[in-house]
């Protein structure tokens, strides 16, 4: 199963960003997608950023990911 997940760009570098959630920081590419900016979220997959989400899609998706990731330690 593959999962892209939203992360936060905390900084631009050209084709490049690095993001984070959850005190995870990660480098990603920027290839797929124009215009992104410090602060905004992304979505993730293998490493590249697929499109552009809202704050609060954002943060909907990682509650969902919390909940889902807690039933599997119940």
């Amino acid at each position: 199963m593959c999962l892209a997940i939203p992360l936060q760009v905390i900084r631009v570098s050209g084709a490049s960003a690095a993001v984070q959630s959850a005190g995870v920081e990660l480098e990603i590419r920027l290839d797929l997608i124009d215009g992104v900016a410090e602060g905004d979220w992304v979505i993730v997959h293998a490493g590249y950023a697929i499109t552009r989400l809202e704050a609060h899609e954002a943060r909907e998706t990682l509650a969902i990911l919390e909940r889902l990731e807690a039933s599997w330690q119940s």
